[in-house]
């Protein structure tokens, strides 16, 4: 079966790398996978390019161009929002044309029109499209915040600041449905939070879409003991993870974070001085990480596999602090390297975290004080493990929970037994 993954890159972005991942799941599992993207910077010979840096870049530019007009020339919101106004005609590319099944991950940019989907579906395509965010079932965000306009209509949308095209979500919103009532699309939802969102809405009007996770790429099929000791018989600090693409991310609510130390080292001031924050990703404003009130570490962008796995394997715990996540991999990435994770319980965090066994799920408050309040205290419980003598088979549990729910042959078959369905 010839299955093409499109998908706007091979390596940027979350969507990208899980993308990738399911491409190799599926050729394990004897599937002739391929990828199509725009940007590629992976080596690998099953990923293509799905034409000339010239004709990507055209259809890019005049979306963005229609937006920034149509927004009032507005900066702030420019790449938050998506109208797939104009992409590549995919039909052209060979893999594409020669595919039995065409699997939509991110698709945003210029890459995919709307319009080009429905070319695919009316050329007998089979379709389905894997959610990485709210995109699909919104008029023109990736995610909604605490705007739930999309369950009935997108007008007046908070990312349009001229009064006079506060409808452009709601044209969006509207060409949407002509498209999904025309074209046999099945859509995935990489958590049951996401699909539960989508079923809210107007789009997809109560149906709900399947439930497959991100695959995670296990090295073993078999837990093997992760080498080193609890913290507390090494007399060491208790390191804790915090690590994304772009920290000072609004959505990661690194301000959480922070406030989170202040009140560790107010309430629980011996605790703090035997924990260290390590932070890896970038930060556009390095100010953004001023105020960490325990030890604290940055080490930048990390590149590579074995570079991320060290950093995981010498720490003890992971946290996010992120206002929603669809699947949050660095969670499934600590379960995996032995950190235990610390999150809200809001978004698919619960797909990962079994609340006091694999991890910590924080209660959500609007208020900042009281979630930072809230996140210290899974810090806290997360600590109380890592130097209990336990500490081994809580890491032992984590990666076998881990690895049924994201071990790539059962991801990889998932998709095969809803493509044969």
């Amino acid at each position: 079966m010839k299955i093409a993954i499109i998908n706007k890159s091979d390596s940027t972005g979350g969507a990208a790398v899980v993308s990738f991942r399911l491409m190799e799941a599926l050729r394990r599992a004897g599937m002739d996978a391929r990828m199509v993207v725009v940007e590629k910077l992976s080596d690998s010979p099953y990923v293509v390019e799905a034409a000339s840096e010239l004709k990507c870049r055209i259809p890019f530019l005049e979306e963005r161009l229609k937006i920034f007009i149509e927004n009032g020339f507005d900066r702030d919101t420019l790449f938050k929002i998506d109208t797939a106004s104009d992409g590549l005609d995919l039909l052209h590319n060979s893999v594409v044309r020669e595919a039995d099944v065409i699997m939509l991950n991110w698709i945003n940019q210029g890459m995919l029109s709307l319009n080009g989907i429905r070319r695919l579906a009316r050329a007998g395509k089979k379709i389905i499209w894997t959610m990485h965010d709210m995109w699909c079932f919104t008029g023109i965000c990736h995610h909604s915040g605490e705007c739930d306009r999309y369950e009935t209509v997108c007008d007046c949308c908070p990312l349009l600041k001229r009064a006079l095209d506060k409808k452009l979500a709601e044209r969006t919103q509207k060409r949407k449905t002509r498209l999904y009532s025309e074209a046999d699309i099945h859509f995935v939802a990489v958590s049951n939070w996401l699909a539960d969102r989508g079923m809210r809405s107007t789009l997809f009007n109560g149906v709900r879409p399947t439930v497959i996770p991100n695959a995670f790429p296990f090295e073993n099929k078999e837990y093997k003991v992760k080498k080193g000791v609890s913290p507390a018989t090494e007399n060491r600090e208790f390191r804790i993870l915090f690590g994304a693409a772009r920290l000072d991310d609004t959505v990661k609510g690194l301000p959480t974070l922070v406030e989170a130390t202040r009140v560790l080292r107010e309430k629980y001031p011996e605790l703090a001085a035997r924990m260290r924050l390590v932070t890896f990703g970038e930060a556009k404003d390095p100010r953004s990480l001023d105020g960490i009130a325990i030890s604290h570490t940055h080490l930048g962008r990390i590149s590579g596999r074995d570079a991320l796995r060290k950093v995981y394997e010498d720490a003890e715990c992971v946290v996010s602090t992120s206002h929603y996540e669809t699947l949050p991999g660095t969670l499934v990435e600590g379960q995996a390297y032995g950190c235990i994770p610390v999150a809200f319980s809001r978004g698919g965090q619960a797909d990962i975290i079994d609340h006091l066994s694999t991890g910590f799920l924080v209660e959500w408050s609007d208020v900042l004080k009281n979630r930072a309040e809230n996140i210290a205290e899974g810090l806290v419980w997360a600590y109380e493990k890592g130097i209990s003598p336990s500490f081994k088979e809580t890491r032992e549990r984590m990666w076998k929970s881990a690895f049924n729910r994201f071990n790539e042959d059962r991801v990889a078959k998932a998709y095969i037994d809803l493509i044969n369905s």
